[in-house]
């Protein structure tokens, strides 16, 4: 039953028209941003480096483990920060390995310290994605469809705007703007193709008893069908993915301590309809040497749930010079 359920993701995932979210899902995205948005290269004001593993659905063969590194850092010109990301991530008989470098250009928008910036980002990059069929155990699907493995090195550039101050941000991008068909060298009626994901972020920092305790609200809606309706490829005009919300809701105690609780949801407007997907609980621990331990789980609300327990990530961080610039208190985000 599980290996059933792990084929049929997958085929909904490459095959036909019908497409889903293909970029990696993380539950701590804000600590992840530069994933999503060159533009935050350098927001934090300091070199840091996070390393985030995911497991999902881990009962089930085959499915979801992604991993990602990020390192970003601003120049001592301190309008430029630039960054760099490693993303694997595997699904099934796919894995796709990517590697981007990141630039953002910040421009001041208040002379105050710590005052609103806007920056402009742009990041470029390669994915390699491989896919071994010979993984696959088919029954009743046309063998031709899946006689060749794919090894395919796919270039890719992506943009990003990000608006911010030490208490609020606002993002919006799209980290892989060029779309490739990823079985174009098959005559098959099985149809993939690499889909531009478009992404919105916010949120705000409320404290709610001056630095011993903070309320942290954000979000994360990810798009995959976006002006597809227009496509000059009759097949890509149908996306059957719908938009996918965060939202999450955290409290930092003590500068130390960080607990929070999100919501997965799909809005899927075409028939004023969303189905549920997840909720999720995730902690976060800073220590006094600049240290940043976390993990979260994911409890699915879908069918899933009758044969996984869900998801799971894990996640260390360093905020360098984190002592030397005497600020005791985190980046919120």
């Amino acid at each position: 039953m599980r290996k059933a359920l792990t084929i049929l993701a997958f085929l909904l995932l490459v095959g036909g028209t019908s497409f889903g979210q293909q970029d990696p899902m993380f539950t701590k995205y804000m600590f992840n941003s530069l994933i999503f948005n060159p533009a935050y290269a350098g927001s934090k004001d300091h070199m840091y480096i996070g390393l985030l593993h995911r497991t999902q659905w881990y009962e089930i063969n085959g499915a979801p483990h992604t991993q990602s590194v990020t390192l970003h850092t601003p120049l001592k010109n301190d309008r430029v920060g630039v960054g760099f990301s490693i993303v694997n991530d595997k699904i099934g008989p796919t894995n796709n390995l990517g590697a981007n470098l990141a630039y953002a250009y910040r421009i001041p928008l208040s002379q105050k310290e710590g005052g609103l910036k806007l920056s402009i980002g742009m990041q470029a990059g390669i994915e390699n994605y491989r896919a071994d069929w010979s993984q696959l155990t088919l029954a009743e699907i046309d063998p031709e469809a899946f006689g060749a493995n794919e090894n395919r090195m796919l270039p890719n550039f992506g943009a990003g705007v990000y608006l911010y101050n030490k208490n609020f941000y606002l993002g919006a991008s799209s980290p892989h703007l060029v779309e490739y068909d990823l079985r174009d060298t098959i005559i098959t009626s099985i149809y993939a193709r690499q889909a531009r994901h478009y992404y919105l972020m916010g949120g705000v920092v409320i404290p709610i008893n001056g630095k011993d305790l903070i309320f942290k609200p954000s979000f994360l809606l990810k798009n995959v069908g976006l002006f597809k309706p227009n496509s000059k490829i009759e097949e890509f005009r149908d996306i059957g993915a719908p938009s996918e919300l965060d939202i999450d809701l955290s409290l930092l105690f003590h500068e130390t301590l960080w607990v929070g609780a999100s919501f997965r949801t799909a809005l899927a407007a075409f028939d004023n309809k969303s189905s549920y997907d997840s909720a999720d609980l995730w902690v976060s621990v800073f220590l006094s040497n600049g240290m940043r331990i976390g993990a979260a789980y994911d409890y699915p609300l879908s069918e899933l749930s009758n044969v996984t327990s869900g998801a799971f990530e894990i996640m260390l961080g360093y905020e360098f010079k984190y002592n030397e610039r005497k600020t005791a208190t985190p980046r919120y985000f």
